[in-house]
């Protein structure tokens, strides 16, 4: 009986423990289906002004999002309450319905552009304009330059006449700037061509050598001055050069006018030694093969005495000939004066 009556109470202690753990698993598990309290009404949060969609998903904290673990020595964070991505959907939310309506800030891009247009057309350069202002002071920088002598000191600003050609340019006026630059250079080589006319045989090559010099000097300058229209208009438009332009304009009213005047004059200068300088018949042998290479075949014997492989190449069947030749030009110095 006594053994029974242990059993019974120990019996009795095991369930009285098993049904309390029950309960209490009971209670635990029901604690943990219940649904999370609800979020808190959107007037409640906090909506900071002017804050982009998102931004305080920017703002969590780093530990938040580490995905490093614990094999790498670095702690991970607390984790996040049931309905910490709810609120931060739900602040989302409100941020976006306060920039909505959020008035629009005022723009300031056409006010910038108005105000560039207003004083783009203070500085339009109109033809009027070009034609009283900019022009003659062209106009009168390139009389100076095609009228300079070698090594001559021009008192003339290359910077304020390039700044000219540069504002022409960009204001449409290219097309009648090249117009009155050819006018005006074309006046000056045909002023040139007359003087030369006029000229005696005796001072002809020398004047020409001169005006030759003298125009392409003038070129050196007048060229880099007129960059801006050359690749903008000549070359964009003509399909051209300025620089081959203004060579032949010398070559069309200077050189193939005096020409076959100048031919002979530099022929009988060749057989009579030291006539002329040998540096001026080198500047007009070579200026003339530059202006126009077909005049070889005027004096291929001149021209090839100063541009090398003019004349063809020598074989031995006229070995004899340059021999004579050479002994013919000793029999010249001998005469004139030069022993041997």
């Amino acid at each position: 009986m006594e053994e029974s009556m242990e059993e019974e109470e120990g019996g009795s202690y095991e369930a009285m423990m098993d049904d309390q753990n029950h309960n209490n698993w009971e209670a635990a598990v029901d604690g943990f289906r219940q649904p999370p309290p609800p979020p808190p009404p959107p007037s409640s949060i906090p909506a900071p002004a002017r804050e982009p969609p998102g931004g305080q998903l920017l703002a969590m904290p780093a530990v938040s999002v580490d995905r490093k673990g614990p094999k790498e020595g670095l702690p991970m964070g607390p984790p996040p309450e049931p309905n910490g991505v709810i609120m931060m959907l739900k602040n989302c939310d409100a941020a976006a319905a306060v920039a909505k309506a959020a008035p629009a800030a005022t723009p300031t891009s056409s006010i910038n552009i108005n105000t560039s247009t207003s004083k783009f057309l203070m500085n339009v350069i109109t033809i009027e304009d070009y034609k009283s202002t900019y022009w003659p002071k062209l106009d009168g920088a390139i009389d100076q330059l095609l009228t300079q002598s070698p090594g001559d000191y021009i008192p003339i600003s290359y910077e304020q006449i390039y700044s000219c050609v540069y504002k022409c340019v960009c204001q449409q006026h290219s097309e009648q700037m090249y117009s009155d630059l050819i006018k005006k250079i074309t006046n000056h080589l045909e002023r040139v061509s007359k003087e030369l006319q006029a000229s005696p045989p005796d001072l002809y090559i020398e004047r020409f050598n001169i005006a030759l010099g003298q125009y392409m000097g003038a070129l050196q300058s007048i060229v880099p001055l007129f960059i801006y229209m050359n690749k903008f208009y000549i070359e964009t438009k003509l399909n051209r050069d300025l620089k081959d332009d203004l060579i032949k304009l010398f070559t069309e009213h200077v050189a193939e006018k005096h020409i076959y005047s100048l031919m002979p004059l530099l022929l009988e200068a060749q057989s009579t030694p030291f006539q002329v300088t040998p540096s001026t018949m080198a500047n007009i042998v070579k200026g003339l093969y530059t202006l126009r290479p077909e005049w070889v075949q005027m004096a291929p014997t001149l021209f090839s005495k100063f541009i090398p492989n003019i004349l063809p190449r020598a074989v031995e069947s006229e070995l004899s000939e340059y021999a004579a030749q050479d002994q013919k030009l000793q029999r010249e110095l001998i005469q004139n004066g030069f022993t041997s």
